[in-house]
């Protein structure tokens, strides 16, 4: 039985967001072929995801140099626990599937707020003498981004910064692999956007059979 962490990040719900009624077509055909596995829903919009600040800092850093948990405190303690939380699942997790919309040619801030708390050096990598290794060998992640314009390919490619800065992370933990299923052009085309969207359930629903 493998676990999937389904992350999404969008403030709104399927009926308004292309990602989501791509993502909730995807996770219902994975559901479908995968009964035995567990499926955590996170929605970045509900969770307490803590910023990377000066009580974090000074939190890990106190831990660092010997101090005791009971030491830091309150805020440090509230900061540091919750981001300790929030990577061990994510570590414990086999797969992952991440579902946003594109915003400035990246994707929302909680999402980066997420991707920094589960970039932790022991955790999801480690150094060495060669550089950083990744730890996450043998899991495997995907991402649904919604976009207006059309970016995975063509002139604006160069534009893109969503899926491929969450496919260099994946690349840095150790991943075995990323994908990427894209509903692009919705707003260049909006008389088309209904056919994207279905084109990009079909490509859903096929990833979900073999992922």
């Amino acid at each position: 039985m493998s676990t999937v962490l389904y992350i999404t990040a969008h403030p709104n719900d399927h009926h308004t967001s292309y990602s989501l009624a791509v993502g909730k077509e995807f996770i219902e055909a994975y559901r479908g072929a995968n009964p035995a596995d567990e499926v955590v829903h996170l929605d970045l919009y509900k969770l307490d995801i803590p910023v990377i600040d000066a009580d974090v800092f000074s939190g890990w850093g106190k831990l660092q140099s010997g101090s005791g948990f009971d030491q830091l405190s309150a805020a440090e303690q509230a900061k540091v626990a919750r981001l300790g939380e929030i990577v061990d699942q994510f570590v414990a997790a086999d797969k992952y599937v991440f579902v946003s919309p594109m915003w400035n040619f990246s994707f929302p801030p909680v999402l980066k707020a997420y991707i920094d708390a589960v970039s932790v050096a022991g955790k999801t990598f480690q150094y060495s003498a060669n550089g950083p290794v990744g730890l996450l060998t043998g899991k495997k992640g995907l991402h649904i981004q919604a976009s207006g314009g059309v970016y995975s390919e063509g002139p604006a490619a160069g534009f893109e910064s969503g899926f491929s800065y969450l496919k260099k992370i994946s690349q840095f933990f150790g991943m075995d692999s990323f994908e990427g299923i894209f509903v692009e052009g919705t707003a260049a085309a909006p008389d088309q956007a209904q056919t994207i969207k279905e084109k990009a359930i079909a490509k859903a629903k096929e990833t979900a059979a073999q992922f």
